[in-house]
């Protein structure tokens, strides 16, 4: 019968053997990492790193984040603006460990931050110079902005029909609502809302499917509305999606974005009109429909500004018509010293067509003088009677 030994004695002898190799020494690594799971409650996180060439894996190893360096992912999380989730590639600081009951164990004390906020800014760099090669993200040559078709297309002259996609009974669909429903100037709008995850690694695809489904019924809305809040910024990587932000781009309604805060800008933002927070895109459609009535108002204004000035042009002209009508009548003519030369009752303006022996009346100012004509001459001015 062979000799045994027990399995801890063997256990113990790899366990001396690697702290003995390995105490003191940590070591940088570049891996992706798998199987997250995190428990923050203990402020504990348990993974998987790997390596792969293709899509075969050719090494694999537990790894651990312990109490002590747990800040570490939340860290990460901040720096990044994306979670820390299964299929990141990081750069981290480990120490090699092994237990006799988990076995072997990378503990990760450290992550290279640069390193992965480089990748991550080189992934929306090179989407961005994807974007203007197909012309659909365009930069202006003085002021060096970008924008798209979509960011330039004019607002409806009042907001009214508005396709709100956001996350169910979260903080971004409650802010916006409330500040467009309360509104103090008492605008009514009929916001229909197209719910979805808005959050996460899947966000840009489910957002896709609801901009879809806009764009089929689309003669029903003014302008589309995507908000996200209540939550923290590690989601935001979503939004820095190509498919995602090309669709916006080429969206043929507005799009508005309350997606993130005064240091976040996407790339959807880019080719939408960003206003950063669901109350901000809230308050610039309210402020957009104010804008418009004051300018109706002052057109209002100015058009019975004008009605009146007109009228009174229009008075003034009559009243200076009726004087000079009165100056020019018979009356006041009569009161300067004039006559007037009538036969049959009618008056002359012509002396040919008095004939001699015709019989006329001169009306003076307060007498009419009959007379009867015996001769007619002529001075070269006009006939004389």
């Amino acid at each position: 019968m062979p000799v045994t030994q027990k399995l801890s004695e063997i256990v113990s002898e790899i366990e001396g053997t690697i702290r003995n190799r390995f105490a003191g020494r940590t070591f940088w690594i570049k891996a992706e990492i798998a199987d997250v799971k995190k428990y923050g409650d203990k402020r504990w996180c348990f993974l998987k790193f790997i390596e792969k060439s293709g899509n075969l894996v050719t090494a694999e190893i537990k790894g651990v984040f312990w109490s002590n360096s747990f800040n570490q992912v939340e860290l990460f999380e901040s720096a990044t603006q994306q979670t820390f989730n299964s299929g990141l590639e990081i750069t981290c600081n480990v120490a090699v460990k092994f237990h006799k009951r988990y076995g072997l164990t990378l503990e990760v004390l450290e992550i290279d931050f640069a390193y992965a906020v480089g990748k991550l800014e080189l992934e929306r760099k090179l989407i961005i110079e994807q974007l203007i090669r197909e012309q659909i993200l365009l930069q202006d040559g003085l002021s060096g902005l970008y924008y798209s078709r979509n960011n330039k297309i004019e607002l409806p002259l009042l907001i009214q029909r508005i396709a709100l996609i956001t996350a169910p009974d979260s903080d971004g669909q409650r802010d916006f609502r409330k500040v467009i429903g309360n509104n103090k100037y008492g605008y009514a709008f009929r916001v229909t809302e197209f719910l979805t995850r808005i959050q996460g690694d899947e966000a840009s695809v489910l957002v896709a499917d609801k901009l879809k489904l806009i764009e089929a019924e689309q003669n029903k809305y003014d302008v589309v509305v995507i908000v996200r809040g209540g939550g923290s910024d590690t989601d935001f990587k979503s939004f820095n999606n190509y498919e995602l932000a090309r669709q916006v781009a080429l969206f043929p309604l507005p799009v508005l974005t309350g997606i993130g805060h005064d240091r976040n800008t996407s790339i959807t933002d880019l080719v939408a009109r960003q206003m950063r927070t669901p109350t901000e895109t809230a308050t610039f459609i309210i402020d957009h429909n104010m804008d418009v009535d004051n300018e109706l108002e002052s057109l209002k204004e100015r058009f019975f500004n004008a009605v009146d000035n007109r009228l009174q042009r229009t008075k003034t002209d009559l009243e200076n018509y009726r004087q000079r009508i009165s100056n020019l009548s018979p009356a006041t003519i009569l009161k300067k010293g004039f006559a007037i030369v009538m036969m049959d009752n009618k008056i002359v303006c012509d002396p040919q067509n008095i004939p001699e022996n015709a019989t006329t009346q001169t009306m003076l100012k307060n007498e009419i003088i009959y007379s009867k004509v015996i001769k007619k001459t002529t001075d070269g001015r006009g006939y004389d009677i």
